[in-house]
């Protein structure tokens, strides 16, 4: 008998043999997909600067306005978002009678709640409002929780307190009760993904932070942002897209972060790039006057010519963090070198 074998030998068909070949090469090809996922999610190794920090923004209360901060403060970013010492991004919210989320989608005076961090808290100020401050330390004794969701996606939380309702119902509804604070108690993130982002291939459960609508943590590119402006009657402030972090380029290319995959400020802080920002009204928002635009913009300027194969134009990137670290404006901002 011959030593080289042939398959037909073993009473197979070339039918047989044909759809062998066919199963091996389905076989090679998703292995080499996935290999090439598993390749493309590996931290680059090589990094090139395209420009730097120009401003970080932390909101501490969902829909409400960002910290005053110091510009040469540092800012920690970990897996539930950016922060400074006890404050995290979103970290509490506004919930009505029905435990429903409440934004300034709704109620766009919202944008005026300012709030500043404390050694152990933070205070609240508002128009025709008295400074309300919160300790944080009160926080940490047993409270009641509720059940809500952010997106579809189920929740608990804890009340915060009564003075609490009151003073941010007064502002809000102008009526002394109908909404409640609540904070996110956990020491990580424990939601699920975005029902909406779930098939993008990169994002983590981890990435959902606090209460953030998506991810932990948003960037803008200001040059986007310019390029938009160009195509407005009234300029918009970067404010009103709720960034935590503002891109400045050194050599302005609108929209090239749309082609990025990494993300690194300064030394240490590694982000992954999960999914584009798609936009809903609240860039419409005014945010000096709490006023929305009467002609729809600027998303009705995005619907023209950034809507891709989404229902709502894109404009930002949502990261998940993959390296710890700490940043602080004018931090180099890199991205990966192919």
């Amino acid at each position: 008998m011959s030593a080289n074998l042939s398959l037909n030998g073993y009473g197979l068909s070339n039918k047989m043999l044909i759809g062998m070949g066919v199963s091996l090469i389905a076989v090679g090809g998703a292995g080499y997909l996935v290999y090439r996922h598993l390749h493309r999610d590996v931290m680059p190794s090589k990094w090139r600067r395209v420009g730097k920090l120009q401003r970080v923004n932390v909101f501490p209360v969902k829909s409400c306005a960002p910290l005053e901060v110091d510009s040469q403060q540092e800012y920690d970013c970990d897996v539930l978002g950016v922060g400074i010492g006890n404050v995290r991004d979103r970290k509490f919210m506004l919930v009505n009678d029905n435990n429903e989320m409440i934004t300034a989608r709704g109620y766009p005076h919202m944008v005026k709640i300012q709030p500043k961090a404390l050694p152990n808290g933070l205070v609240f100020s508002a128009p025709g409002m008295p400074d309300l401050e919160l300790d944080f330390r009160h926080l940490e004794s047993p409270s009641k929780d509720v059940r809500t969701s952010v997106w579809g996606v189920a929740i608990d939380v804890m009340l915060c307190g009564s003075r609490f309702d009151k003073w941010f119902s007064q502002f809000i509804l102008k009526e002394d009760s109908g909404l409640k604070l609540v904070y996110y108690p956990y020491p990580g993130p424990v939601r699920a993904t975005n029902p909406r982002l779930r098939h993008m291939p990169y994002i983590k459960q981890a990435d959902s932070g606090t209460l953030n609508d998506a991810t932990s943590y948003m960037l803008m590119n200001l040059a986007s942002i310019d390029d938009l402006n160009t195509r407005l009657k009234t300029p918009v402030d970067p404010l009103q897209f709720r960034g935590n972090f503002e891109l400045k380029m050194d050599v302005d290319e609108p929209y090239s972060e749309d082609h990025w995959q990494w993300i690194r400020i300064g030394n240490d802080a590694v982000f992954r790039i999960v999914a584009p920002c798609t936009r809903c009204i609240f860039p419409n928002i005014n945010v000096q006057t709490a006023e929305r635009n009467a002609d729809g913009e600027p998303l009705k300027t995005l619907r023209s010519y950034r809507l891709f194969n989404y229902a709502s134009p894109a404009l930002g990137i949502h990261l998940g963090l993959r390296q710890a670290g700490n940043v602080k404006v004018n931090d180099a901002i890199y991205v990966e070198d192919k």
